[in-house]
């Protein structure tokens, strides 16, 4: 059974850097479409960003999170990573990695996926 465990969240000020990861075990990740949401306090989870098993990548809720966040995939090492820059203290959340069933594409809806990890917190603040 697939398992993920998440890692990297801390305390960063505004305009700063984090690499998050998901690490994949009791299956590899090859054929799994894998995302990332966050979560802030009071807020509804929202698709952050989506790698098929191809590479193929989308950037969610628009295109503010494309030109700052980059989500990246590493099948031999069985793992995602997402490497946030200039962050922005509406970025700040728990960040979790989930992963659909074998073969599907992205999707930014949480219903879509049915492997979920713990979450690592993120927060953004000076």
């Amino acid at each position: 059974q697939l398992q993920l465990v998440e890692s990297g969240g801390g305390l960063v000020q505004p305009g700063g850097s984090l690499r998050l990861q998901c690490d994949a075990s009791g299956l590899t990740l090859d054929d799994y479409t894998v995302a990332w949401f966050r979560q802030a306090p009071g807020k509804e989870r929202e698709g952050v960003s989506c790698i098929t098993k191809k590479g193929a990548r989308n950037y969610y809720p628009d295109d503010s999170v494309k030109d700052r966040f980059t989500i990246t995939r590493d099948n031999a090492e069985n793992k995602v990573y997402l490497q946030m820059n200039n962050l922005k203290t509406e970025d700040a959340g728990v960040y979790f990695c989930a992963a659909r069933e074998p073969n599907y594409l992205c999707s930014r809806w949480r219903i879509d996926y049915s492997v979920w990890g713990q979450g690592t917190q993120v927060t953004v603040s000076s």
